[in-house]
């Protein structure tokens, strides 16, 4: 069985539109969350580091909320990202976030200063007590410096508005001890832990493929819950290399997102300094591994009976 999941299933790290000119595009961020939840998202979370979040002012932050909120309604929860390394400024997204309207926030782990263990344990208490909405710890010590220690987190599972993890820690050992001993649902944001991480109790997963194939990551859920391992099994194997390819292939997975979502005709936009745009080679491989996904995945995913929806269709070489 898996452990509640408070905020969906199948949750997308989403990426922030923006225009040609590299502004803001609301209504750009409005039709690629339709289109998400469409085809499966039950969950999104705004203003992650695929929401390019460090090049996006807060004004920007909270007009995203307002426009994905007023595009999906009730359709999904709405996560709002408000990690930061400043105590102060991460209470202050917070409110701003939940008067935006979204339903969850997602706290990083304070990033480059790498405070102890009590200081971390300090700063999401801190920021949790700001307001009612239920709390997300973003545990990715790779990005940040910083780990939130199994015990750390045991400690901050007794807090009512800490209600889950987004685990990026690559410790499944330790990812297993906390989900023993506490309720917190545990999402993984590492595309390649999907089925393992679900299948020894997690919630499911918070993911920057799911930009571009919701319906095909959503599938391996659906089939393990349906008792079909063995589907579920292939449906992950078949992810694999557009999962490498997106995530692990040198570029950050915001560029590879945005990249295959231009590709596709879907609103994505250029992506801010110091990133840049993957270059058409690049692309074109992105496209390919996409294509073969959806070619193998869609009679996989139809056949156990998962959410499908059109999928539009990519031209190699656009950016």
């Amino acid at each position: 069985m898996t452990s509640a999941s408070p905020l969906g299933r199948a949750l997308c790290a989403m990426i922030t539109p923006f225009d040609a000119s590299g502004a803001l595009d609301p209504d750009g961020a409005g039709r690629l969350a339709v289109r998400l939840v469409d085809e499966g998202c039950d969950g999104l979370v705004l203003s992650g580091t695929t929401g390019e979040s460090p090049t996006t002012s807060d004004a920007e932050k909270a007009e995203l909320i307002r426009a994905v909120r007023e595009a999906v309604g009730d359709r999904a929860s709405v996560v709002a990202g408000v990690g930061s390394a400043d105590t102060a400024h991460a209470r202050e997204l917070a409110r701003q976030a939940e008067q935006a309207g979204a339903d969850g926030l997602l706290l990083l782990t304070p990033y480059y200063s790498k405070p102890p263990q009590d200081a971390i344990e300090e700063h999401f208490r801190t920021v949790a007590d700001t307001t009612g909405l239920p709390v997300l710890l973003y545990d990715i010590p790779h990005r940040t410096g910083t780990r939130i220690e199994p015990e750390t987190m045991l400690r901050l599972a007794e807090h009512p508005r800490i209600v889950g993890v987004k685990d990026c820690a690559y410790d499944l050992l330790g990812t297993q001890k906390v989900l023993a001993r506490t309720e917190l649902a545990y999402y993984t944001g590492c595309e390649e832990f999907i089925l393992p991480l679900y299948a020894v109790g997690g919630a499911g997963y918070i993911s920057t493929v799911a930009n571009v194939v919701p319906a095909e990551l959503r599938a391996i859920l659906d089939a393990f819950d349906a008792g079909d391992t063995a589907g579920a099994t292939l449906l992950q194997r078949l992810a694999l290399p557009l999962m490498e390819l997106m995530m692990a292939d040198g570029l950050p997975g915001t560029v590879t997102a945005k990249a295959l979502l231009g590709a596709m005709g879907l609103p994505a936009g250029p992506v801010r300094a110091p990133l840049r745009a993957a270059d058409e080679g690049r692309t074109a491989r992105l496209v390919t591994a996409y294509e073969a996904l959806v070619q193998q995945g869609r009679p996989a995913l139809v056949s156990n009976s998962s959410p499908s929806g059109g999928t539009s269709r990519p031209k190699a070489g656009g950016a």
